[in-house]
């Protein structure tokens, strides 16, 4: 394996949540240029190594993300204020995936499973700043 290839690896294994090409790109300062980062992350991809899922978020368009493979298949909830991944754990859906390819005489080779949304931090900001919006009636 290349020094870059186990550079980028070794980025996205160590990290707590998912990443983007440019994270994995900052996380390295420098090291390498950022074609090299989407080169690796391909690779590793298609080695197997890592997975990615595509996520659409308003702020920053559609982005793939990256996560290693070296725990289980997870799930995540992405924040659409604060922007931050929290991980929901363990893949939750086998038994519908197992229904889903009963049901359609077929096979599932993958799946992704990300919900989008307001994390509790930024629900309770919101409530704050509706509260403080609301009008009196008395």
């Amino acid at each position: 394996m290349t020094r870059a290839r186990a550079a980028v690896l070794s980025v996205v294994d160590a990290a707590a949540r998912p990443l983007a090409a440019a994270d994995v790109a900052s996380a390295l300062s420098g090291a390498c240029d950022q074609a090299t980062v989407y080169r690796a992350l391909h690779y590793l991809e298609d080695s197997g190594d890592l997975e990615s899922f595509v996520l659409y978020c308003a702020e920053h368009g559609v982005e793939r993300y990256y996560v290693t493979r070296k725990t289980a298949h997870r799930h995540w909830f992405h924040c659409e204020s604060c922007h931050r991944f929290i991980d929901i754990g363990a893949c939750k859906v086998g038994g519908l995936v197992s229904k889903v390819e009963k049901e359609l005489g077929a096979r599932v080779s993958q799946h992704t499973f990300n919900m989008i949304g307001l994390c509790s931090d930024c629900l309770g900001a919101a409530d704050d700043v509706s509260a403080k919006r609301a009008p009196r009636r008395e």
